[in-house]
């Protein structure tokens, strides 16, 4: 049994990523993982100050005072990081990028700001549906995973979703789960 966290940036709770988030943790639960999500929506996370002042209190990895705290003892525990947003310009939403950025203050904790060793899942909805639509995320997303050296379990990007809804019935919600379901 792996320890799943999903960090949910999509500011709609209901919408189209949130979706594709209950299909996979259905999946992941199904097989019997444990799946923790955090909505980074309803959170207070400030940006990172790039102080560099983390990792000098094992129980509070940043010295900023926010729900960040809430995550830090998930993301540690977690065999498995799910990062799930919907496309923003080409990119990630801010409310993941935030969160993901201050994940770094656990890397302060160790010699040479190595970060713990994690297996990692994009799951990505977005109004573009061009072939070359999420080849900027793709491309963010990879060089993530090699810069940190986690492995990549898996990535599902859906376009053509933009209103809340559009993607009831899609098949990308069959591969989510059957995605949860592989791990």
């Amino acid at each position: 049994m792996s320890k799943i966290l999903i960090l949910n940036g999509s500011p709609r709770l209901n919408g189209n990523t949130a979706r594709l988030i209950d299909a996979f943790k259905h999946g992941a639960e199904q097989k019997g993982h444990a799946v923790t999500v955090f909505n980074l929506q309803k959170m207070n996370i400030h940006p990172c100050l790039g102080c560099l002042g983390g990792g000098k209190n094992p129980n509070r990895p940043c010295v900023q005072d926010d729900d960040m705290i809430q995550i830090y003892p998930a993301y540690e525990e977690a065999d498995i990081i799910v990062l799930a947003s919907p496309m923003y310009y080409w990119s990630v939403s801010a409310q993941l990028k935030i969160a993901f950025d201050r994940l770094f203050a656990v890397a302060e904790k160790n010699a040479g700001y190595s970060n713990p060793q994690k297996g990692c899942i994009m799951l990505m909805a977005a109004e573009g549906d061009s072939k070359d639509n999420f080849e900027p995320v793709e491309h963010y997303y990879h060089a993530l995973l090699r810069h940190l050296n986690w492995n990549n379990l898996g990535e599902i990007y859906v376009g053509g979703v933009l209103a809340v809804g559009d993607i009831k019935g899609h098949p990308a919600l069959e591969n989510a789960r059957e995605l949860g379901m592989s791990i």
